[in-house]
């Protein structure tokens, strides 16, 4: 097998949207090889980062290695991915565990064909450079995207929202309600817009103060 990174099938005419399976792939990297199948039945946050080496991206991986274990909690593996060299990502790697005491627990991915970030929409026509923009993808345990972001190079990603969102998303997987703003686990969610004037006539006969806002507890 090729060494580079490859998807497992034709480029799609535009990068995967919300509710759209994700493209499969398969990819050397620090911890091995690693494909779109190998986290079926899990959540996978999938990140692009346009290159080692680089302040904001250093940032971002020790966030992003500070928060591992929340991730493993909810279920959900990650995924690192840029354009650079395997061994630039194993330089870089050690790197930040000799001046930064911390340790990537997760995979970086090396993509020095392009395919994998033209296949996902990580490198924009507009750029006048190859670096893959800061892409986060959330991919469910079935394959599916459901929840996708573009951050500029200067602007590094929040971490904590990546995680609020998964937890919103498997709430909703859960009970079937969805999340405000600013939800959090514990918090109330609220139940789906009526699809139909019975089922909005018969929330207002409920008494609710609202029948398009109806606010019900998650499980605590």
């Amino acid at each position: 097998m090729s060494a580079a990174a490859h998807t497992d099938a034709a480029l799609p005419a535009c990068p995967p949207r919300i509710g759209e399976p994700a493209v499969p792939f398969r990819m050397r990297t620090t911890l091995g090889e690693r494909s779109l199948e190998s986290y079926r039945g899990r959540w996978l946050l999938l990140l692009s980062h346009p290159a080692d080496f680089t302040p904001v991206c250093t940032s971002e991986f020790i966030a992003l290695a500070k928060a591992y274990e929340q991730f493993q909690a909810m279920g959900c593996d990650l995924l690192a991915l840029s354009v650079d060299s395997l061994f630039s990502h194993l330089a870089w790697v050690r790197s930040i565990r000799d001046q930064f005491g911390v340790e990537i627990p997760f995979p970086i991915a090396e993509d020095l064909s392009m395919a994998v970030a033209a296949a996902y929409g990580m490198i924009h026509p507009a750029d006048t450079n190859t670096s893959t923009v800061r892409g986060s993808f959330l991919i469910d345990p079935t394959g599916r995207v459901r929840l996708l972001s573009y951050y500029p190079m200067a602007t590094g990603r929040n971490i904590d929202e990546l995680l609020r969102a998964l937890a919103a998303l498997r709430e909703t997987d859960a009970s079937g309600l969805s999340t405000p703003a600013g939800w959090r686990p514990g918090e109330d969610g609220v139940l789906p817009p009526p699809l139909t004037v019975a089922e909005a006539d018969a929330r207002s006969e409920a008494g609710a103060p609202a029948w398009y806002y109806q606010p019900r507890a998650t499980d605590r």
